[in-house]
């Protein structure tokens, strides 16, 4: 096909894209107590990571298993709790439209590959959207739960009370989730710099008190608080994804070069 022609297949793809994606925002958008069902389930103390947390203390002698918090989301803008709404919809539509979009993006990809090429882009694809998925996940029931308890009811001083805005919840779990979807693509990443050249399983090793420091660095970013166990939480997943791209590196690519 002429260039021309490449972009009117792509100009389809997009459209078809987008119209998937509103139309599972809109789906979504119309299941409001569902959606927000979902969405602000982890500021109540009853949310599932809470109730393990206050169950593995209290079989440690801590703190009791009824022992909880409580977080008031207030709105201070007139139009804002329905532009949430329209935005939170979408979101919604473009995760549960996300499987359709990957297949477009690859359908329009694969008549320039090669058979081979072509399965090898599916298993990365494929465990790309996994892992990231894997992160989302991570970033919902762990990470976010964990930051929003400890910032949702620090207090210099009794006589401030916190007045979290829905704007700001929405957008801190949005914020969170995304980072930690990115992060959990650091084994892709790292087997597509080492297929590139540019890494090596030796590498990985040489500099993984330098990686740690890094790892550390990101999850201090991820999670502003002062506690040091919601910063591990963070850093642990992180570095376990660091030694399984060194595995990965070395049976992958590492391994094809000494054959070679």
């Amino acid at each position: 096909m002429t260039f021309w022609e490449h972009l009117d297949v792509l100009r389809s793809a997009i459209v078809r894209i987008i119209a998937v994606a509103v139309v599972c925002g809109i789906v979504a958008f119309m299941f409001k107590d569902e959606l927000f069902a979902i969405v602000l389930a982890p500021k109540d103390q009853g949310f599932v990571t809470y109730r393990l947390l206050f169950c593995l203390s209290s079989l440690a002698g801590g703190e009791s298993a009824d022992g909880g918090f409580f977080v008031q989301l207030v709105n201070t803008g007139l139009a804002q709790q329905f532009v949430i709404h329209v935005k939170t919809a979408m979101c919604f539509g473009v995760i549960c439209s996300s499987p359709y979009i990957v297949y477009q993006l690859f359908r329009f990809v694969s008549p320039a590959l090669y058979a081979a090429e072509r399965r090898y882009v599916v298993r990365v694809v494929g465990f790309g959207y996994l892992l990231f998925l894997v992160g989302a996940a991570v970033s919902y029931f762990l990470v976010f739960p964990l930051t929003f308890r400890f910032l949702g009811t620090y207090q210099v001083s009794g006589e401030v009370t916190n007045m979290i805005t829905l704007e700001s919840y929405i957008s801190t779990l949005m914020t969170m989730t995304l980072a930690m979807g990115i992060v959990f693509e650091i084994p892709v990443l790292s087997w597509l710099f080492a297929k590139l050249g540019f890494l090596s399983s030796a590498f990985m090793r040489r500099y993984r008190k330098h990686a740690i420091v890094i790892i550390l660095i990101v999850a201090a970013v991820i999670t502003p608080t002062s506690d040091v166990f919601t910063l591990l939480v963070v850093a642990l997943p992180m570095y376990l994804l660091y030694e399984l791209s060194i595995v990965i590196v070395r049976l992958s690519v590492d391994n094809n070069k000494n054959k070679q």
